[in-house]
Protein backbone atom coordinates (compact mmCIF):
# COMPACT_ATOMS: atom_id res chain seq x y z
CA UNK A 1 0.00 0.00 0.00
CA UNK A 2 1.57 3.28 -1.15
CA UNK A 3 1.63 6.27 1.17
CA UNK A 4 -0.51 9.26 0.31
CA UNK A 5 0.75 11.17 -2.71
CA UNK A 6 3.09 14.15 -2.21
CA UNK A 7 2.82 17.01 -4.71
CA UNK A 8 5.75 19.01 -6.10
CA UNK A 9 6.38 21.53 -8.85
CA UNK A 10 9.16 19.34 -10.20
CA UNK A 11 10.50 15.84 -9.65
CA UNK A 12 14.06 15.18 -10.81
CA UNK A 13 15.25 11.62 -11.27
CA UNK A 14 19.02 11.29 -10.90
CA UNK A 15 21.27 13.11 -8.44
CA UNK A 16 24.32 13.39 -10.64
CA UNK A 17 25.85 16.59 -11.99
CA UNK A 18 22.90 17.62 -14.17
CA UNK A 19 20.21 16.60 -11.69
CA UNK A 20 21.80 18.24 -8.66
CA UNK A 21 22.52 21.48 -10.49
CA UNK A 22 19.05 21.66 -12.05
CA UNK A 23 17.45 21.02 -8.66
CA UNK A 24 19.42 23.81 -6.97
CA UNK A 25 18.61 26.34 -9.70
CA UNK A 26 14.91 25.39 -9.81
CA UNK A 27 14.61 25.50 -6.04
CA UNK A 28 16.13 28.95 -5.91
CA UNK A 29 13.65 30.08 -8.57
CA UNK A 30 10.90 29.26 -6.12
CA UNK A 31 9.93 25.78 -7.31
CA UNK A 32 9.12 23.00 -4.86
CA UNK A 33 11.57 20.33 -5.99
CA UNK A 34 12.00 16.64 -5.16
CA UNK A 35 15.24 14.93 -6.21
CA UNK A 36 15.31 11.12 -6.25
CA UNK A 37 18.24 8.77 -6.78
CA UNK A 38 18.66 5.00 -6.51
CA UNK A 39 22.27 5.13 -5.25
CA UNK A 40 23.37 4.84 -1.64
CA UNK A 41 25.91 7.63 -2.22
CA UNK A 42 24.98 10.44 -4.60
CA UNK A 43 27.41 12.23 -6.88
CA UNK A 44 29.79 9.26 -7.21
CA UNK A 45 30.65 9.97 -10.84
CA UNK A 46 31.61 13.51 -9.84
CA UNK A 47 33.72 12.21 -6.96
CA UNK A 48 35.81 9.84 -9.10
CA UNK A 49 36.17 12.20 -12.05
CA UNK A 50 39.43 13.87 -12.98
CA UNK A 51 41.44 11.56 -10.76
CA UNK A 52 39.42 12.75 -7.76
CA UNK A 53 39.91 16.44 -8.62
CA UNK A 54 36.91 16.84 -11.01
CA UNK A 55 37.56 18.52 -14.34
CA UNK A 56 34.41 20.59 -13.71
CA UNK A 57 34.46 22.69 -16.89
CA UNK A 58 36.64 24.05 -19.67
CA UNK A 59 37.30 27.73 -20.32
CA UNK A 60 37.11 27.11 -24.07
CA UNK A 61 33.82 25.17 -24.18
CA UNK A 62 31.84 25.86 -27.33
CA UNK A 63 29.54 24.00 -29.74
CA UNK A 64 32.59 22.67 -31.62
CA UNK A 65 33.46 20.52 -28.60
CA UNK A 66 30.34 18.33 -28.83
CA UNK A 67 29.10 15.38 -30.89
CA UNK A 68 25.42 14.97 -31.66
CA UNK A 69 23.15 13.94 -34.51
CA UNK A 70 22.24 17.63 -34.43
CA UNK A 71 25.50 19.53 -33.79
CA UNK A 72 23.59 22.83 -33.43
CA UNK A 73 21.47 21.55 -30.52
CA UNK A 74 23.92 22.61 -27.79
CA UNK A 75 24.23 26.23 -28.90
CA UNK A 76 21.33 27.71 -26.96
CA UNK A 77 22.07 26.05 -23.61
CA UNK A 78 25.84 26.67 -23.77
CA UNK A 79 25.32 30.35 -24.60
CA UNK A 80 22.76 30.89 -21.83
CA UNK A 81 24.91 29.24 -19.14
CA UNK A 82 28.56 29.20 -20.13
CA UNK A 83 31.72 27.89 -18.51
CA UNK A 84 32.38 31.44 -17.27
CA UNK A 85 29.06 31.31 -15.39
CA UNK A 86 29.95 28.08 -13.63
CA UNK A 87 33.44 29.37 -12.84
CA UNK A 88 31.83 32.35 -11.06
CA UNK A 89 29.81 29.92 -8.94
CA UNK A 90 32.94 27.93 -8.06
CA UNK A 91 34.73 31.14 -7.09
CA UNK A 92 31.78 32.21 -4.96
CA UNK A 93 32.30 29.06 -2.91
CA UNK A 94 36.04 29.82 -2.58
CA UNK A 95 36.99 26.54 -4.24
CA UNK A 96 40.61 26.76 -5.35
CA UNK A 97 41.20 25.42 -8.86
CA UNK A 98 43.88 25.28 -11.51
CA UNK A 99 44.02 25.11 -15.28
CA UNK A 100 45.66 22.23 -17.08
CA UNK A 101 45.78 21.35 -20.75
CA UNK A 102 43.75 23.57 -23.14
CA UNK A 103 41.40 25.24 -20.70
CA UNK A 104 40.67 22.24 -18.47
CA UNK A 105 39.84 23.33 -14.91
CA UNK A 106 40.35 21.06 -11.88
CA UNK A 107 39.82 21.47 -8.15
CA UNK A 108 43.07 21.95 -6.27
CA UNK A 109 41.87 19.82 -3.36
CA UNK A 110 39.02 17.42 -4.13
CA UNK A 111 36.07 16.68 -6.39
CA UNK A 112 34.02 16.45 -3.20
CA UNK A 113 34.07 20.25 -3.14
CA UNK A 114 31.93 20.32 -6.29
CA UNK A 115 29.48 17.86 -4.74
CA UNK A 116 29.32 20.02 -1.60
CA UNK A 117 28.71 23.10 -3.77
CA UNK A 118 25.81 21.39 -5.53
CA UNK A 119 24.28 20.15 -2.28
CA UNK A 120 24.61 23.63 -0.78
CA UNK A 121 22.81 25.10 -3.79
CA UNK A 122 20.04 22.53 -3.27
CA UNK A 123 19.83 23.39 0.40
CA UNK A 124 19.48 27.09 -0.41
CA UNK A 125 16.64 26.15 -2.77
CA UNK A 126 14.94 23.96 -0.13
CA UNK A 127 15.23 20.93 -2.41
CA UNK A 128 14.03 17.67 -0.89
CA UNK A 129 16.50 14.88 -1.68
CA UNK A 130 15.61 11.21 -1.18
CA UNK A 131 18.04 8.30 -1.70
CA UNK A 132 18.40 5.41 -2.10
CA UNK A 133 14.98 5.23 -3.71
CA UNK A 134 13.89 2.77 -6.38
CA UNK A 135 11.45 4.19 -8.93
CA UNK A 136 8.96 1.48 -9.86
CA UNK A 137 6.80 3.33 -12.35
CA UNK A 138 6.44 6.66 -14.16
CA UNK A 139 2.91 7.55 -15.30
CA UNK A 140 1.74 10.41 -17.48
CA UNK A 141 -1.61 11.33 -15.91
CA UNK A 142 -3.53 14.20 -17.49
CA UNK A 143 -1.59 17.41 -16.71
CA UNK A 144 0.79 15.84 -14.15
CA UNK A 145 3.45 13.16 -13.83
CA UNK A 146 3.22 10.41 -11.24
CA UNK A 147 6.38 8.76 -9.93
CA UNK A 148 5.83 5.63 -7.88
CA UNK A 149 8.45 4.21 -5.54
CA UNK A 150 8.09 1.11 -3.38
CA UNK A 151 6.64 3.20 -0.56
CA UNK A 152 5.05 6.34 -2.00
CA UNK A 153 3.57 8.08 -5.00
CA UNK A 154 4.89 11.54 -5.91
CA UNK A 155 3.11 13.95 -8.26
CA UNK A 156 4.47 16.96 -10.15
CA UNK A 157 3.72 19.16 -13.16
CA UNK A 158 7.32 18.70 -14.29
CA UNK A 159 9.40 15.54 -14.52
CA UNK A 160 13.12 15.88 -15.29
CA UNK A 161 15.09 12.80 -16.30
CA UNK A 162 18.76 13.19 -15.34
CA UNK A 163 19.69 9.55 -14.84
CA UNK A 164 22.83 9.69 -16.99
CA UNK A 165 24.16 7.17 -19.46
CA UNK A 166 25.54 3.64 -19.48
CA UNK A 167 29.23 4.16 -18.50
CA UNK A 168 30.54 2.75 -15.22
CA UNK A 169 27.68 0.43 -14.19
CA UNK A 170 29.69 -0.39 -11.07
CA UNK A 171 28.62 2.95 -9.58
CA UNK A 172 25.00 2.64 -10.60
CA UNK A 173 24.73 3.60 -14.28
CA UNK A 174 21.52 2.33 -15.88
CA UNK A 175 19.50 2.66 -19.08
CA UNK A 176 16.52 4.15 -17.20
CA UNK A 177 16.27 7.29 -19.36
CA UNK A 178 16.57 5.39 -22.63
CA UNK A 179 14.02 2.77 -21.58
CA UNK A 180 11.53 5.44 -20.49
CA UNK A 181 12.02 7.38 -23.71
CA UNK A 182 11.38 4.27 -25.83
CA UNK A 183 8.26 3.45 -23.82
CA UNK A 184 6.94 6.93 -24.58
CA UNK A 185 7.86 6.57 -28.28
CA UNK A 186 10.56 9.22 -27.96
CA UNK A 187 13.35 8.31 -30.42
CA UNK A 188 16.70 7.14 -29.07
CA UNK A 189 20.02 7.19 -30.92
CA UNK A 190 21.68 3.81 -30.27
CA UNK A 191 24.34 4.42 -27.62
CA UNK A 192 27.97 3.32 -27.77
CA UNK A 193 30.90 3.70 -25.37
CA UNK A 194 32.98 6.87 -25.81
CA UNK A 195 36.08 8.41 -24.26
CA UNK A 196 37.19 4.82 -23.83
CA UNK A 197 40.42 2.84 -24.49
CA UNK A 198 40.58 0.73 -27.65
CA UNK A 199 41.46 -2.97 -27.64
CA UNK A 200 43.20 -5.16 -30.21
CA UNK A 201 42.94 -8.93 -30.68
CA UNK A 202 46.16 -9.15 -32.69
CA UNK A 203 49.34 -7.46 -31.58
CA UNK A 204 49.92 -4.00 -32.96
CA UNK A 205 53.59 -4.53 -32.29
CA UNK A 206 55.72 -7.64 -31.95
CA UNK A 207 54.50 -7.94 -28.35
CA UNK A 208 52.34 -5.45 -26.50
CA UNK A 209 53.98 -6.19 -23.14
CA UNK A 210 57.30 -4.78 -24.36
CA UNK A 211 55.72 -1.41 -25.07
CA UNK A 212 53.11 -1.09 -22.31
CA UNK A 213 53.54 2.12 -20.37
CA UNK A 214 54.99 4.20 -23.20
CA UNK A 215 53.33 7.60 -23.51
CA UNK A 216 53.96 9.72 -26.58
CA UNK A 217 52.37 12.78 -28.22
CA UNK A 218 50.74 11.86 -31.53
CA UNK A 219 48.34 13.14 -34.12
CA UNK A 220 45.30 10.83 -34.30
CA UNK A 221 42.12 10.69 -36.32
CA UNK A 222 39.06 8.45 -36.47
CA UNK A 223 35.63 8.40 -38.02
CA UNK A 224 34.56 8.97 -41.57
CA UNK A 225 33.26 12.23 -42.98
CA UNK A 226 29.69 11.30 -42.14
CA UNK A 227 26.90 13.86 -42.02
CA UNK A 228 26.47 13.12 -38.31
CA UNK A 229 29.26 12.76 -35.72
CA UNK A 230 31.78 13.00 -38.54
CA UNK A 231 35.56 12.91 -38.33
CA UNK A 232 37.66 13.65 -35.27
CA UNK A 233 41.30 14.76 -35.39
CA UNK A 234 43.35 15.40 -32.25
CA UNK A 235 46.91 16.10 -31.16
CA UNK A 236 47.25 14.56 -27.73
CA UNK A 237 49.27 12.01 -25.76
CA UNK A 238 48.82 8.31 -26.57
CA UNK A 239 49.43 5.57 -23.99
CA UNK A 240 50.30 2.01 -24.97
CA UNK A 241 48.80 -0.58 -22.59
CA UNK A 242 48.84 -4.37 -22.28
CA UNK A 243 45.40 -4.51 -23.92
CA UNK A 244 45.80 -1.85 -26.61
CA UNK A 245 45.86 1.92 -26.82
CA UNK A 246 44.67 4.54 -24.36
CA UNK A 247 45.58 8.03 -23.18
CA UNK A 248 43.86 11.32 -24.09
CA UNK A 249 44.52 10.91 -27.83
CA UNK A 250 42.80 7.54 -28.05
CA UNK A 251 39.96 8.50 -25.69
CA UNK A 252 39.18 11.49 -27.90
CA UNK A 253 39.33 9.42 -31.09
CA UNK A 254 37.15 6.68 -29.60
CA UNK A 255 34.12 8.99 -29.59
CA UNK A 256 34.32 9.15 -33.39
CA UNK A 257 35.44 5.58 -34.05
CA UNK A 258 32.88 2.98 -35.08
CA UNK A 259 33.27 -0.79 -35.34
CA UNK A 260 35.11 -1.97 -38.43
CA UNK A 261 36.80 1.37 -39.08
CA UNK A 262 40.54 2.12 -38.72
CA UNK A 263 42.26 4.58 -36.43
CA UNK A 264 44.98 6.64 -38.09
CA UNK A 265 48.04 7.81 -36.18
CA UNK A 266 51.03 9.98 -37.03
CA UNK A 267 53.77 9.01 -34.61
CA UNK A 268 56.07 11.84 -35.67
CA UNK A 269 55.78 15.31 -37.10
CA UNK A 270 56.77 15.13 -40.77
CA UNK A 271 58.57 18.49 -40.81
CA UNK A 272 60.64 17.55 -37.75
CA UNK A 273 61.50 14.21 -39.34
CA UNK A 274 62.66 15.99 -42.50
CA UNK A 275 65.06 18.05 -40.41
CA UNK A 276 66.44 14.96 -38.68
CA UNK A 277 66.64 12.77 -41.78
CA UNK A 278 68.32 15.43 -43.96
CA UNK A 279 70.91 16.57 -41.45
CA UNK A 280 74.48 15.88 -42.58
CA UNK A 281 75.41 14.18 -39.32
CA UNK A 282 72.50 11.72 -39.72
CA UNK A 283 74.13 9.83 -42.58
CA UNK A 284 76.33 7.76 -40.28
CA UNK A 285 73.63 7.08 -37.69
CA UNK A 286 71.42 4.00 -37.60
CA UNK A 287 67.78 4.30 -38.57
CA UNK A 288 66.62 3.60 -35.03
CA UNK A 289 69.02 6.20 -33.64
CA UNK A 290 67.48 8.83 -35.91
CA UNK A 291 63.95 7.84 -34.97
CA UNK A 292 64.90 7.88 -31.29
CA UNK A 293 65.42 11.63 -31.57
CA UNK A 294 61.64 11.91 -31.96
CA UNK A 295 60.13 8.80 -30.35
CA UNK A 296 61.15 6.39 -27.54
CA UNK A 297 63.96 3.99 -28.51
CA UNK A 298 61.77 0.92 -27.99
CA UNK A 299 59.38 2.19 -30.64
CA UNK A 300 62.24 3.34 -32.86
CA UNK A 301 63.64 -0.19 -32.90
CA UNK A 302 60.19 -1.71 -33.50
CA UNK A 303 59.39 0.44 -36.52
CA UNK A 304 62.90 -0.04 -37.92
CA UNK A 305 62.63 -3.78 -37.54
CA UNK A 306 59.23 -3.88 -39.28
CA UNK A 307 60.93 -2.55 -42.42
CA UNK A 308 64.14 -4.57 -41.96
CA UNK A 309 66.08 -1.38 -41.24
CA UNK A 310 67.29 -2.19 -37.74
CA UNK A 311 71.01 -1.46 -37.40
CA UNK A 312 71.34 0.02 -40.91
CA UNK A 313 73.07 3.36 -41.34
CA UNK A 314 70.77 5.98 -42.78
CA UNK A 315 73.10 6.56 -45.72
CA UNK A 316 72.56 2.94 -46.80
CA UNK A 317 68.76 3.19 -46.83
CA UNK A 318 67.21 3.45 -50.29
CA UNK A 319 64.75 6.17 -51.24
CA UNK A 320 62.04 3.52 -51.55
CA UNK A 321 62.66 2.31 -48.00
CA UNK A 322 62.81 5.89 -46.72
CA UNK A 323 59.38 6.54 -48.23
CA UNK A 324 58.03 3.34 -46.72
CA UNK A 325 59.28 4.46 -43.33
CA UNK A 326 57.58 7.85 -43.69
CA UNK A 327 54.34 6.15 -44.75
CA UNK A 328 54.54 3.83 -41.76
CA UNK A 329 55.18 6.58 -39.24
CA UNK A 330 52.97 9.32 -40.66
CA UNK A 331 50.08 7.23 -41.99
CA UNK A 332 49.97 4.36 -39.50
CA UNK A 333 46.52 2.79 -39.72
CA UNK A 334 45.09 -0.03 -37.63
CA UNK A 335 41.64 -1.48 -36.98
CA UNK A 336 40.78 -1.91 -33.28
CA UNK A 337 38.88 -5.02 -32.25
CA UNK A 338 36.62 -2.88 -30.10
CA UNK A 339 36.56 -0.72 -26.99
CA UNK A 340 37.12 -1.77 -23.39
CA UNK A 341 33.38 -1.28 -22.87
CA UNK A 342 31.09 0.55 -20.49
CA UNK A 343 33.20 -0.20 -17.41
CA UNK A 344 36.08 1.85 -18.81
CA UNK A 345 34.09 4.45 -20.77
CA UNK A 346 33.76 7.96 -19.39
CA UNK A 347 30.67 8.88 -21.42
CA UNK A 348 28.41 7.55 -24.15
CA UNK A 349 27.67 8.72 -27.67
CA UNK A 350 23.96 8.55 -28.47
CA UNK A 351 20.95 8.78 -26.18
CA UNK A 352 17.60 10.55 -26.31
CA UNK A 353 17.33 11.99 -29.81
CA UNK A 354 17.66 15.78 -29.78
CA UNK A 355 15.07 16.13 -32.55
CA UNK A 356 12.47 15.14 -29.94
CA UNK A 357 13.58 17.91 -27.55
CA UNK A 358 13.37 21.71 -27.50
CA UNK A 359 16.98 22.98 -27.47
CA UNK A 360 16.00 26.10 -25.50
CA UNK A 361 14.28 24.20 -22.68
CA UNK A 362 15.22 20.49 -22.93
CA UNK A 363 11.49 19.65 -22.84
CA UNK A 364 10.13 16.75 -24.90
CA UNK A 365 8.15 18.27 -27.77
CA UNK A 366 5.31 15.76 -27.48
CA UNK A 367 5.16 15.67 -23.68
CA UNK A 368 4.66 19.03 -21.91
CA UNK A 369 6.42 18.99 -18.55
CA UNK A 370 8.83 16.15 -19.41
CA UNK A 371 12.51 17.08 -19.69
CA UNK A 372 15.74 15.16 -20.42
CA UNK A 373 19.07 16.70 -19.37
CA UNK A 374 22.74 15.78 -19.08
CA UNK A 375 24.35 12.63 -20.41
CA UNK A 376 21.16 10.75 -21.28
CA UNK A 377 20.68 13.16 -24.22
CA UNK A 378 22.45 12.60 -27.55
CA UNK A 379 25.10 15.21 -26.74
CA UNK A 380 28.67 14.09 -26.02
CA UNK A 381 31.53 16.41 -25.19
CA UNK A 382 35.19 16.02 -26.01
CA UNK A 383 37.54 15.08 -23.19
CA UNK A 384 38.43 17.97 -20.90
CA UNK A 385 35.46 19.19 -18.84
CA UNK A 386 33.01 19.74 -21.69
CA UNK A 387 30.65 16.98 -20.54
CA UNK A 388 30.34 18.54 -17.11
CA UNK A 389 29.62 21.89 -18.74
CA UNK A 390 26.81 20.24 -20.72
CA UNK A 391 25.37 18.98 -17.41
CA UNK A 392 25.42 22.51 -15.95
CA UNK A 393 24.08 24.20 -19.09
CA UNK A 394 21.29 21.72 -19.84
CA UNK A 395 20.27 21.68 -16.17
CA UNK A 396 20.18 25.48 -16.04
CA UNK A 397 17.94 26.02 -19.08
CA UNK A 398 15.65 23.22 -17.92
CA UNK A 399 15.24 24.79 -14.47
CA UNK A 400 14.31 28.11 -16.04
CA UNK A 401 11.73 26.46 -18.32
CA UNK A 402 9.67 24.53 -15.76
CA UNK A 403 5.95 25.05 -16.27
Amino acid sequence: MLKESAVFDAIILGAGAAGLFCAGVAGQLGKKVLLLDHAKIIGEKIRISGGGRCNFTNRQTGPQHFLSMNPHFVKSAISRFSSADFIKLVERYDIAFHEKHRGQLFCDVSAKQIIELLLSECEIGNVEIKYPVSVQEVIASQDVWEVCTQEQKFIAKNLIIATGGLPVPAIGATDFALTLAKRLNIPVVTPRAALVPLSFTSGIFSTMDDFAGISIPVSISAGKNRVHYGHGHFQEDLLITHKGLSGPAVLQASSFWQEGEPVNISWIDESLWDQVANAEESRKKSTEALLAQLIPMRLAKEFSEQLDLLGKNWAEVSQKKRQQLIDLLIHWSVKPAGTLGWNKAEVMVGGVDTKALDSKTMMAKNYPGLFFIGECVDVTGHLGGHNFQWAWSSGYVCAHALI
